[in-house]
């Protein structure tokens, strides 16, 4: 019984879409910009963002202007973000705040503009430029409207980015203490110079704590194997980046590893205190 009903909906749903096809493509083809309007307003509602757009990119030319210019262009943004081509989405947003700066969706619009290159910015190890750009959209939309319902999410947008960015200023630095396990001395001095930075750049980081510690590592390796003249200023260098560690990060998880380096480079540096105070 139930199969019997099923097949005469399924002939309906046809029939329904194909006339909706029909209409469409009728309507597409068509110079009467409000049958667009409608259609496209009406496919927008519907949640068919993809066909919206196509008849929103045809009239919003038409509409520059006009009272319903206003929507249009919204439409035509809000559409391309649906249907996730962040790249055009991101522009539309643009333009149509710098157009409606006074919008009462120019808000809304900013921060989607932000959130479109939020959404283009690739995972850590590659190119930053969208993540950059994300960036200084996202500070814009905070600046300009700190009151308003999309700010928590936009304040932990940024936060991922920073992150990310952090992320990857971080593991090139560690790429080069790990080159520098292997005794290679320039990639030591490499990795020391790349902490400092990232350590200097970045106060509030999440990897602040991993930075100190492989720096550790970096000065210790380095003045273990340092020549007589170099050794007991790159052995001092190492210890004060043990207390620099210890400093900050009291309990730091890195605390077994980091008491073994400064076991090590305290008994490295005996020999230069002997002859500072020999034995009378």
């Amino acid at each position: 019984m139930f199969s019997k009903l099923i097949r005469p909906l399924y002939v309906l749903l046809g029939f329904l879409l194909l006339v909706s096809c029909n209409e469409y493509q009728k309507v597409l083809k068509n110079e009467d910009i409000k049958a667009k309007y409608d259609l496209a307003e009406k496919l927008y509602n519907e949640g068919d963002y993809k066909r919206a757009n196509r008849l929103f990119e045809q009239i919003a030319p038409r509409y520059v202007g006009k009272p319903q210019g206003e929507r249009v262009q919204f439409f035509l943004a809000d559409s391309y973000f649906r249907i996730k081509d962040f790249n055009f989405a991101g522009y539309q947003f643009e333009r149509f705040v710098k157009s409606y700066p006074k919008s009462d969706k120019a808000a809304e619009a900013s921060f989607l503009g932000a959130k479109s290159y939020y959404n283009l910015s690739p995972r850590y190890s590659l190119d930053q430029t969208d993540t950059d750009k994300a960036l200084v959209k996202l500070q814009a939309f905070i600046n300009s409207y700190p009151d308003s319902e999309y700010l928590q999410e936009a304040n932990s947008m940024a936060r991922e980015l920073t992150t990310k960015k952090e992320k990857k200023a971080y593991e090139i630095a560690k790429q080069f203490t790990k080159l520098g396990k292997s005794y290679f001395l320039d990639y030591n001095i490499s990795a020391i110079a790349a902490l400092d930075n990232f350590i200097s750049d970045n106060p509030g980081s999440v990897f602040r704590e991993d930075a100190f510690f492989n720096k550790i590592q970096a000065t210790s390796i380095l003045a273990f194997n340092s020549t007589d003249d170099k050794k007991k200023e790159r052995l001092e260098d190492a210890m004060a980046a043990y207390e620099t560690l210890i400093r900050y990060y009291p309990d730091t998880k890195y605390m077994k590893e980091a008491q073994d380096f400064a076991e090590r480079i305290r008994e490295e540096l005996e020999p230069f205190t002997e002859q500072v105070n020999p034995t009378k």
